[in-house]
């Protein structure tokens, strides 16, 4: 599924709704809130914390869908095509980073 048909999916389901979508700075609230959500269950899982004894853990994917669900909703009210926005981000990188690692190499 591509990040356009993801979007799509989003609009859909936000669509029912009378506000279908936040104001920007509320949904980046948001957006902070749900990645809170992911770094506790892996500061939790990975690292020295705790959690309390009624606390539940919880599935990384679905703490790492919740935050792509609110990025499409931070990004399809601004029209932006995570796609084409994602493509210009990799081809940064591949030109920026190209040297700046080690790379593998190919054993044969």
């Amino acid at each position: 599924m591509s990040l356009k048909e993801i979007q799509k999916q989003v609009d859909e389901i936000t669509s029912q709704y009378k506000l279908q979508y936040w104001k920007p700075h509320e949904v980046l609230a948001h957006l902070m809130e749900e990645f809170g959500e992911l770094a506790r269950e892996i500061s939790c899982r990975f690292g020295p914390k705790n959690k309390k004894p009624a606390e539940d853990t919880k599935e990384i994917g679905d703490e790492i869908a919740d935050i792509l669900f609110a990025l499409c909703c931070l990004a399809n009210p601004l029209k932006i095509d995570l796609d084409e926005a994602f493509k210009r981000m990799t081809d940064k990188l591949q030109k920026r980073d190209y040297n700046r690692y080690k790379r593998k190499i190919n054993e044969e």
